[in-house]
């Protein structure tokens, strides 16, 4: 991975490390913009790595790698607050554009694939009660843009459906990330199916 992204004038690797907790030492240190975070490492994993990063208030957005998509670690990856993920096949190209993805504050979340890895593991579980609570609070507006960012639309696709301006959904996303105290445009689309915002199969705009 270092000689591919060696390749890219924009990019630059600052270090490396063999498990978590050299992971977090290295963010500590160094403060990148993004980690490419693999999940199962030696005696720290990377989505234990993520959640401690996160609860230090790192600023470094997580990339995580994986062999398999459909992978329950992804999704706990995604949850612990993961900007996204890729496949560790992905080609050179894919893992550079990935980068810049994260760092420029999105997520990286294919809609068909997150959507089939989402559903796979919320569908066993019923709505988590406390968050359901905290969805209440919301105004509408907030929700319809959150049920289509779990959809896997871009700013301008929400922009487009609700009839609104980027400016405006950018708004929206900055409140349901602080009322709902989530990290990432990531962790909005799993609190909406944990949340029961939006139902295994369901539509767009359910519960309108």
């Amino acid at each position: 991975m270092r000689l591919v992204l060696e390749v890219a004038d924009d990019l630059k690797v600052v270090g490396e490390a063999e498990n978590g907790v050299e992971a977090i030492d290295l963010v500590a240190r160094e403060a990148p913009d993004v980690i490419v975070m693999d999940i199962r490492m030696p005696e720290l994993d990377g989505i234990e790595a993520t959640r401690r990063l996160v609860a230090r208030g790192a600023r470094t957005r997580v990339l995580v790698v994986t062999t398999f998509d459909l992978d329950e670690y992804v999704f706990e990856a995604l949850r612990a607050g993961a900007s996204g993920f890729l496949l560790k096949d992905a080609a050179p190209d894919s893992l550079a554009d990935a980068i810049r993805t994260v760092a420029g504050g999105d997520a990286l979340l294919a809609p068909s694939v997150t959507r089939q890895l989402v559903e796979h593991f919320v569908r066993r579980t019923s709505p988590d009660a406390e968050l359901t609570g905290r969805l209440a609070e919301l105004t509408e507006r907030e929700l319809d843009v959150m049920r289509l960012v779990a959809r896997g639309m871009t700013n301008a696709e929400i922009a487009a459906e609700l009839y609104l301006g980027e400016g405006t959904v950018k708004t929206h996303i900055t409140s349901l990330l602080a009322k709902l105290g989530l990290r990432n445009r990531a962790q909005i689309v799993v609190a909406a199916y944990e949340g029961g915002l939006v139902e295994v199969g369901g539509s767009p705009l359910e519960g309108r």
